[in-house]
């Protein structure tokens, strides 16, 4: 069964290295890694390599509802390129494009699931960027 490709990208306001240190550090990423505010990320860890896995955990606050996050890294290119495949075998690649004047675009790509719809995933995951893009610049 075919996946369908959904793609989100932001504009950050922060340098390349920056971007890519708080895109993939474990003690960056449970500070942005959830959809909305009455959301967390409470631990992750994160073997970025090619066989490596990402490791992390999203819960509500309230503890009513949380899932682990987990996807084996297939591809790294410092500072450029990340893909991964998450546990059901669909795939992500996020583009990471230095545009001078300390700004970073962002461009995910991911294989949609068939258990929601695709507008409700994509902005999910859009809203999981929306939150980086604030902690990037914020800190």
């Amino acid at each position: 069964m075919s996946h369908e490709k959904v793609t989100i990208e932001a504009v950050v306001n922060a340098d390349i290295k920056k971007v890519w240190e708080y895109w993939n550090h474990p003690e960056h990423i449970v500070n942005w890694d959830f959809a909305s505010d009455d959301w967390h990320c409470p631990r992750a860890s994160n073997d970025l390599r090619p066989g490596g896995k990402l490791d992390v955990r999203m819960e509500a606050k309230d503890g009513s509802f949380g899932f682990d996050f987990e996807a084996i890294y297939d591809e790294i290119l410092e500072y450029e390129k990340i893909t991964y495949t998450m546990g059901d075998g669909r795939q992500s690649t996020s583009i990471f494009v230095d545009l001078g004047n300390h700004q970073t675009k962002i461009s995910t790509s991911f294989d949609a699931e068939h258990e929601n719809p695709v507008e409700m995933q994509k902005a999910g995951w859009q809203a999981i960027l929306d939150n980086f893009k604030k902690y990037a610049e914020e800190n």
